[in-house]
């Protein structure tokens, strides 16, 4: 590797053409320089010098050293100012979430990303352990969970609560079904589905035994789907809020009326000891004004119809 200090001042010679003059710019004594080249020339193993007098001229060696040395310190000064740089409309925007959370936080961005084309934004859907793994580990900027990771390596906001929803078909009629009518209909699982059953159901269903003991009609990993497989009579299911409001067919789901609501947390999770790039802020309060709207959302008194 070529030894920085001794080309700088290979440079500084080209350009100064003179030992002295290239000395007194670089705080150091002739001889100094002197050395500096003789020592870089065997680095280089060969000449960089042709001497003329008290003149000197650049060999084809010393003269590719030259553009060499250029071209890299052109690169350290734009490196420099982009590391100084925080671009608030530049850059890319890497976030987390639920698949729901995701789902409701993608095309509220929209209109902030349209009028700024040097925006990147990274939205990935990803289950609550990937979400804390990659924010702590610097691949993504923020994230959304649905508790305290509470870990060293993040800084864990509380943003607001949303619903947890048991969804049944429209057309199932109205009012809160009865456990044999829950049993009937079947569970539409998801990666989430047995978890939030596990939170929602012992409190208002006595004869729920377990997630596990569910009768399941179907596993849908696509956060559209899951309630369009509930709209089409397939069965019920269980969803944050932010899993149902951009549904386009709402008049066909019936959010049931439960005993013992249940709202989760919403967490908001950066990189503890990292200040936020200006990129992300924009990013930052709409994911807070999200969370904060989903803590308006509650159900009737009634069997609520989505719409």
């Amino acid at each position: 590797m070529i030894n920085a200090n001794w080309l700088e001042s290979f440079i500084t010679l080209t350009e100064e053409e003179s030992f002295t003059k290239t000395a007194k710019r670089l705080n150091m004594t002739q001889p100094g320089v002197s050395q500096q080249i003789r020592k870089l020339e065997e680095q280089i193993g060969a000449p960089l010098l042709q001497r003329i007098g008290k003149g000197f001229l650049l060999t084809d060696a010393g003269e590719d050293l030259r553009v060499f040395g250029l071209r890299r310190r052109e690169e350290e000064a734009r490196l420099l100012e982009t590391l100084g740089r925080d671009d608030p409309h530049s850059g890319t925007v890497g976030i987390a979430a639920s698949g729901s959370f995701a789902n409701l936080l993608y095309p509220a961005l929209l209109p902030y990303l349209a009028q700024h084309p040097d925006l990147c934004l990274t939205l990935q859907a990803a289950p609550e352990r990937s979400v804390i793994e990659a924010v702590a580990e610097g691949t993504l900027d923020l994230g959304v969970v649905n508790s305290d990771p509470e870990q060293k390596r993040l800084l864990a906001q509380k943003i607001g609560e949303e619903e947890l929803c048991l969804i049944t078909p429209s057309a199932a009629g109205p009012g809160t079904p009865g456990w044999m009518d829950l049993e009937r209909l079947g569970f539409i699982d998801h990666p989430d589905g047995q978890a939030y059953a596990e939170q929602l159901m012992p409190g208002n269903y006595p004869a729920f035994e377990g997630a596990g003991s569910l009768r399941r009609r179907g596993f849908v990993n696509q956060i559209n789907q899951i309630p369009a497989s509930v709209a089409a009579g397939v069965g019920y299911t269980i969803l944050p809020r932010s899993g149902i409001l951009t549904f386009p067919r709402a008049e066909d789901l019936s959010i049931v009326d439960l005993t013992v609501p249940h709202r989760q947390a919403l967490w908001l999770i950066t990189r503890a000891g990292r200040k936020l790039p200006a990129r992300c802020r924009w990013a930052e309060e709409e994911i807070r004004r999200l969370g904060a709207g989903l803590c308006l959302w509650v159900s009737s008194p009634e069997t609520e119809s989505v719409d």
